[in-house]
């Protein structure tokens, strides 16, 4: 879909965050183009539509700005080896690029404002209405380890409750939905 640019200033939340600010924008603009949706966030940087990857957010951090690249299926979804993908076409939403575009970027703009004005717990308060439920089962890919989604913490880390009742906090890595967790 794009990039955009985002040159950080003193006070700024810390920039890990702004997946999640892209996340919200992403949810709000797919919600307001194609509603009825089954659309959610999945932590840290995807979207998805009846649980395929429909969009992907990819950051790039050079000194003092951080490039956030989105991509969404808009048309067609490519076909990855690894997960299911989904297309908005392809669920019913012919939406056109340019007034998606448009719509995504005011999105972007009203995020980044409430990020920078009223700070990360503001956006992690709108991040998860649009995401998985707590208590959904999840795998992270590099630790091999399984548990449920247990919300966010302050700074928007992923909190996975283990099958002990502990909480670990997931800071970055590849996360999976799992139907069910064997082991747990």
């Amino acid at each position: 879909m794009g990039s955009t640019v985002v040159h950080l200033t003193a006070g700024d939340p810390s920039p890990a965050t702004l997946a999640l600010v892209a996340g919200v924008a992403l949810a709000k603009a797919v919600t307001a183009m194609a509603p009825g949706l089954d659309a959610q966030l999945k932590w840290p940087n995807d979207l998805l539509v009846d649980g395929a990857k429909c969009a992907g957010i990819l950051m790039e951090r050079v000194r003092d700005s951080v490039v956030i690249g989105i991509g969404v299926n808009l048309v067609a979804a490519p076909a990855l080896p690894d997960r299911p993908t989904a297309s908005l076409a392809a669920k019913g939403a012919a939406i056109d690029r340019d007034r998606f575009a448009d719509a995504l970027a005011i999105a972007m703009t009203d995020a980044l404002w409430i990020w920078r004005q009223e700070g990360v717990g503001r956006i992690i308060a709108a991040w998860l209405p649009q995401a998985h439920p707590v208590g959904t089962p999840l795998h992270v890919s590099e630790r091999g380890v399984d548990g449920f989604f247990d919300g966010l913490a302050p700074d928007g880390a992923l909190r996975l409750r283990r099958e002990g009742g502990e909480t670990m906090l997931v800071h970055a890595g590849d996360v999976e939905l799992r139907r069910s967790v064997e082991g747990i």
